[in-house]
């Protein structure tokens, strides 16, 4: 997009929140509005970012997913993963990954007590409380599929920032594992679209973000794909979690700081 930023040959891009973020400073998109994309006042609380620059067509999720050989009984709070008996048990995702910014947030939550909005921009206290959970740690991954691996043989107990995309398509394929949603809430995983700018088909690029955004279609997506739908007028799926908080992340402050949070976490959290 930055290099044809003269010349756009796409008209909609679908890309995680942080990216749209880079998108933004770059004045590649065009907003989605409610004139040109009516859907979009359907939408959640949370969900329609920089105003109408992008936004959320599902919700996939981050808990705690859990061998279900091992543990009996769903992890009913994200502060589990701290206790003694589960040394060498715990993985968790890095910092350089998009779902390992949730266990900093929620690690500075569980340190402080503050309300998750002000426990996300009191970092310091997450990483205080992190480093404590490092002698629970039995790897970080930067690769998925290799800590589910150690997940499912019981090497692994728990995977402490879980994404339902993954872990409910493997308990869908027969593995021993399940995911949580515990009582201080969840995660959602950025799925964003946007229009454009300056695309050669901005009437169907505002046409397919508004099918999208819809009812009708977020229905159809959301159960295949373990997602929460972003329309208000669409249940949860069978089996996703509801009356639960979800904690949507402040991208915009994501950016400003994760060069030195991740410069942080290889110091802090090596293994």
């Amino acid at each position: 997009m930055q290099k044809n930023k003269d010349r756009p040959y796409l008209s909609v891009v679908q890309m995680d929140d942080p990216v749209m973020i880079l998108a933004v400073k770059e004045q590649l998109l065009e907003p989605i509005t409610a004139a040109k994309a009516s859907n979009l006042a359907k939408l959640k609380p949370g969900t329609v970012h920089m105003d109408g620059q992008w936004a959320n067509y599902l919700q996939p999720w981050q808990g705690i997913a859990y061998n279900t050989n091992v543990i009996k009984t769903p992890p009913a709070s994200w502060a589990e993963a701290y206790d003694p008996k589960y040394k060498g048990r715990i993985i968790i995702p890095s910092l350089q990954n998009t779902e390992g910014l949730p266990n900093l947030f929620m690690a500075s939550h569980l340190a402080t007590g503050k309300p998750m909005a002000e426990a996300m921009l009191d970092t310091e206290s997450g990483f205080k409380k992190l480093i404590s959970l490092k002698p629970n740690l039995l790897t970080v991954y930067n690769q998925m599929p290799q800590a589910f691996s150690l997940l499912e043989q019981g090497e692994a107990h728990m995977i402490v920032g879980a994404l339902s995309s993954f872990a409910l398509a493997r308990r869908q394929d027969g593995a021993p594992i399940a995911l949580a949603a515990p009582k201080e809430g969840i995660f959602p995983v950025p799925s964003g679209i946007a229009v454009v700018k300056g695309g050669p088909h901005q009437d169907l690029a505002f046409a397919y973000v508004n099918e999208l955004l819809g009812a009708e279609i977020q229905a159809k997506i959301a159960p295949p794909t373990f997602a929460l739908p972003t329309n208000v007028d669409v249940p949860p799926p069978p089996g996703m979690p509801t009356g639960i908080a979800v904690h949507t992340i402040d991208w915009g402050f994501v950016a400003d700081n994760r060069n030195d949070w991740v410069k942080r976490w290889d110091r802090e959290m090596s293994m």
